[in-house]
């Protein structure tokens, strides 16, 4: 499995916006996604920093998915005024969750 981590920074007072544009919009989208597997969103809501996790099958569903996830990144940022600060690919070494 693969991740890509999308790094953002934003006003602390603009993060419900952001995880509603996420829900309501973002998510949808990533389904409809050929090998998408999930996605993990975290916030701090002191700084109004908060990091999207998509995660992906193989590294060609993920490369695939560059052009599109682009367009969503921005699309997310602009509805809660963040700049996204970086955005990095990795392998899954680990991953775990207990139901």
């Amino acid at each position: 499995m693969y991740a890509r981590m999308s790094y953002f920074e934003g006003a602390a007072d603009r993060m419900d916006e952001a995880i509603r544009h996420v829900r309501e919009q973002t998510l949808p989208q990533l389904r409809q996604q050929n090998g998408f597997k999930g996605l993990i969103a975290l916030g701090d809501r002191q700084t109004g920093e908060s990091v999207g996790i998509t995660l992906w099958e193989s590294e060609e569903a993920l490369r695939a998915s560059e052009e599109e996830a682009n367009r969503m990144r921005e699309e997310s940022a602009e509805a809660a005024d963040e700049t996204i600060a970086n955005v990095k690919r990795y392998e899954l070494a680990i991953f775990e969750v207990e139901s």
